[in-house]
């Protein structure tokens, strides 16, 4: 059998070839160790296998058939539905049958997935026929197909074992994943170095790589099952350790870095403090001073600040940001806040201007719907020092943007922005001051993972004012009664929002789209008042046109794409209709939501959900209903939609983890970051700590590229 190495490419392995080492590298699997990096997502005890015959209602079960008959049938009611029906042949209690149920799939008929006469793997909960003659059914169960006799001596893979599954990739099958993995290990023995410190591994008793790679996919038969299903076997608890302590390292050796990095250490003087007291409109609430006192801390001291701002929407973080720009600005510097649209751009452009218009700065906005020659002039007062603070979009990283003087970079929203971007405007400056703010509330294994080497503020207490937004959820059956809700308060004198999903009708979606409700609205349903159309299609005059119109009170209901998710602020809007709200993240509804209730009268959200719905819709709409808590949401969105999903982890800069799961492995993830820290501030020899840090910087560039803002 040929050698290979971890860092060969992935065809050269037994069973795989150019053709599916193609397919392989679309799931980013090119590398030997890509592929052994790509474990199962779970196990099953084929060492014995139930009977069909054993079997009772309520059981979840893998059991292995012969296919008797299988094809496509309608209902009554026009549902396709494919039925399989398949007879136990291995056991003492073999010749039981079952049926095996899959409602629209038609693909299965299409494809030809089944035939008679294959063995097949069905693995789900067993339920009693309803619509059959009394046989047991599994609904939509997993399944794989056993190779045929003659293709070799897989059944040793298969049967007799616990077996691991893995998420099939394009036509390569876990079979066949199974297969070529098992062939990797005798391929690569002794060509598995070990990655992590000795001392490391002696501390924590850990078990070595080679071993914990190979028990991992493929299990001692004396593993318990459900440590396997929780992932707490020992291999796979030093394959998920491993993962954490390099992101953690990482992190450890930045912030010592930025220790070292000569910052500009801005001083608080009596005119600072006149100054900030001049542009408070209210009085702070007891967050917003903690919070502005450990920036001012970061920002008076000699190393660079990195801080992470987290507040619920409406908390007063743009207040905090502005009172440390003062303080830039009065020790002779500049300022830079970056926004993800020109909305948002221009919301902090007016609130900025309002707010410092008692002191003599100068304020500009640099986006790109603004003319060739104001954006020249703009360019040129940054440069020379004239222009105090700049809000902007990403036209603030154009090559010809520099400043005389830029202290501080403030980063909203800031998961919208690629890690590559942030670096880019904070280069603009000599190790400026970095805050990044966030209204998404992130929950405390994810803000590690990601921002493990930033400093947290939260501002976790509303302004009094701010009454909580009572929400309320509609059926499609309560639309006209949902309408009449708005037609009241608009008469009263308030504002609404109506916010859909898309600007024009998808001929792939059944949804309404903006601009058709936008003529339904004006024509039919609000004939007695004026309607108003936002979307991101617009050009930027015709948009700030929309919200001027808006915020003066003259437009009364805004049909709006989410557009309005950020940034726009009218106290009098005090009514927003979500439609196919089931079709919104958490999240998302929770930043609409956020429009409204900016004022000191009573809120109101609609949400208006179409059927049918699944479960983590309905959720989801339950958990809106309940609560205004952001931080609670966010929980409740990252534990539905999963790490992998919570806002995309490649604008967070969240690393690309393989094995470790934010969600399940939080206490791992706490024990690794700890040993890392301890790993790069006490190490047990500094050749040691050398070595690790080159192996990591060598082996795992993109990775572990991290969430730093400076």
């Amino acid at each position: 059998m040929a050698r290979v190495t971890l860092d060969d490419e992935v065809k050269y392995l037994k069973g795989v070839g150019p053709q599916r080492a193609q397919t392989l590298a679309a799931r980013s699997i090119r590398t030997v160790g890509d592929l052994l990096y790509y474990t199962p997502f779970r196990y099953e005890d084929r060492t014995r296998l139930a009977s069909v015959r054993e079997l009772l209602p309520g059981q979840t079960v893998t059991i292995l058939v012969k296919v008797i008959h299988c094809g496509l049938t309608r209902t009554r009611k026009g549902v396709y539905l494919y039925d399989l029906a398949g007879r136990d042949t291995s056991g003492p209690t073999s010749g039981g049958m079952i049926r095996c149920k899959w409602f629209n799939a038609t693909y299965l008929e299409r494809e030809k997935i089944f035939r008679e006469g294959q063995r097949v793997f069905f693995y789900g909960k067993v339920e009693q026929d309803r619509y059959g003659t009394g046989n047991l059914v599994m609904v939509q169960p997993r399944y794989e197909i056993l190779p045929d006799s003659g293709e070799g001596n897989g059944s040793s893979l298969e049967i007799g074992r616990i077996t691991p599954i893995y998420e099939a990739i394009g036509n390569v099958s876990t079979a066949m994943l199974r297969r070529i993995i098992w062939n990797a290990f005798p391929a690569a023995d002794g060509h598995i170095p070990e990655c992590l410190p000795a001392s490391v591994l002696r501390k924590n008793r850990l078990m070595e790589r080679r071993t914990a790679l190979r028990e991992t996919h493929f299990p001692c038969q004396v593993q318990l099952l459900d440590q396997l299903a929780r992932f707490r076997t020992p291999a796979q608890t030093r394959m998920i350790f491993e993962e954490f302590f390099n992101v953690g390292v990482a992190m450890a050796l930045r912030r010592k870095h930025t220790q070292w990095l000569p910052g500009i250490q801005l001083k608080i003087t009596e005119g600072v403090r006149k100054a900030i007291k001049q542009i408070l409109p209210f009085h702070p609430t007891t967050a917003q001073k903690r919070v502005l006192k450990e920036i001012a801390g970061d920002m008076t001291s000699p190393q660079p600040m990195g801080r992470l701002l987290q507040g619920d929407v409406g908390s007063g973080k743009t207040i905090v940001a502005l009172e440390a720009a003062v303080l830039a600005i009065e020790n002779g510097c500049q300022v830079a806040i970056m926004a993800p649209t020109e909305i948002l751009a221009t919301q902090h452009y007016l609130y900025s201007k309002q707010l410092l218009a008692p002191l003599p700065y100068r304020v500009g906005l640099l986006v790109s719907g603004r003319a060739t020659r104001e954006k020249k002039q703009l360019k040129n007062d940054l440069a020379s020092g004239a222009l105090n603070l700049v809000v902007g979009t990403h036209a603030l990283l154009e090559p010809d943007v520099e400043f005389a003087r830029l202290a501080l970079v403030i980063v909203d929203e800031q998961h919208r922005f690629g890690v590559a971007q942030r670096h880019e405007l904070i280069r603009k400056g000599s190790a400026p001051h970095v805050l990044v703010m966030t209204a998404t509330p992130i929950p405390r294994t994810f803000a590690l993972a990601a921002y493990g080497d930033l400093d947290f503020s939260v501002i976790d207490e509303m302004p009094p004012n701010r009454t909580p937004v009572a929400t309320r959820v509609f059926a499609e059956r309560d639309r006209a009664q949902a309408f009449e809700f708005i037609r009241r308060k608009v008469r009263d004198g308030e504002q609404a929002y109506a916010v859909y999903p898309l600007v024009e009708e998808s001929t792939r979606l059944d949804l309404r789209p903006a601009v058709q409700m936008y003529e339904h609205f004006s024509r039919n349903v609000f004939p007695e008042f004026r309607v108003g159309l936002l979307h991101g299609r617009l050009t930027g005059a015709e948009k700030e046109a929309a919200m001027r119109s808006f915020r003066a009170g003259e437009t009364q209901v805004l049909v709006s794409t989410t557009v309005v998710e950020v940034g726009v602020d009218v106290p009098n809007a005090t009514v927003m209709l979500v439609e196919h709200a089931e079709r919104f993240g958490l999240a998302q509804l929770h930043q609409l939501r956020g429009r409204i209730g900016r004022g000191a009268g009573k809120s109101y959200c609609l949400l208006l959900a179409g059927e049918p719905r699944s479960e983590v819709a309905d959720e989801r709409l339950r958990v809106m209903a309940e609560t205004c808590d952001g931080f609670r949401i966010a929980e409740m969105d990252f534990k539905l939609r999963g790490p992998g999903e919570f806002l995309g982890t490649r604008q967070w800069g969240i690393p690309a983890f393989r094995i470790a799961n934010l969600l399940r492995d939080q206490e791992i993830l706490e024990w690794a970051r700890q040993e890392a820290s301890t790993f790069v501030d006490h190490p047990e020899s500094p050749e040691e700590l050398a070595a690790f840090t080159r192996s990591l910087r060598a082996g795992w560039p993109e990775r572990y590229s991290l969430a730093r803002v400076g």
